[in-house]
């Protein structure tokens, strides 16, 4: 069954992963988007404030992503997103984390100008395998209601 704008109260939806992050994914990610030393080379970030290599945080807003498409996103009438609201980025992410996101409905309401859709605005928390918040981000996805998708699936 495909999820529909009535599927996300405002609540705790779910908790997705592990996703493991290796040290090749982290430093190709960073050659080719973020290519600071703290993300490519041991000897220069053990020298900077992250205290050794860390993938981008450009990286683990990547990995989140592709871990809400594959829990809920991927199998929800999304519209697509009008952005992200807030994102943080609170301690590094190493080579080897096991990454766990849990991720809350904040608020979910019906679109005034497109009344078929509703926001549904999504807080997620990506921890590391010690429970150590690594980042935060708030963002609201365009759904489909229900009665918008019904007339679509019977034709």
């Amino acid at each position: 069954m495909m999820l529909a704008f009535e599927d996300f109260p405002p609540v705790h939806f779910g908790q997705f992963g592990p996703r493991r992050v290796t040290r090749e994914e982290m430093v190709a990610f960073a050659a080719e988007f973020d290519p600071q030393p703290m993300h490519l080379d041991e000897e220069a970030a053990s020298r900077s404030m992250l205290n050794g290599l860390a993938g981008s945080g450009w990286h683990l807003g990547s990995i989140m992503m592709r871990m809400m498409v594959d829990g809920f996103i991927g199998n929800s009438a999304s519209l697509g997103s009008p952005g992200v609201n807030e994102l943080r980025w609170l301690a590094p992410f190493r080579p080897g984390d096991d990454l766990m996101l849990d991720v809350e409905v904040a608020e979910a309401r019906v679109s005034r100008s497109r009344p078929e859709t509703g926001i549904v605005t999504f807080r997620s928390t990506a921890r590391n395998a010690a429970g150590e918040v690594l980042c935060e981000m708030v963002s609201p996805i365009i759904v489909r209601r229900r009665q918008a998708i019904a007339p679509e699936q019977a034709g």
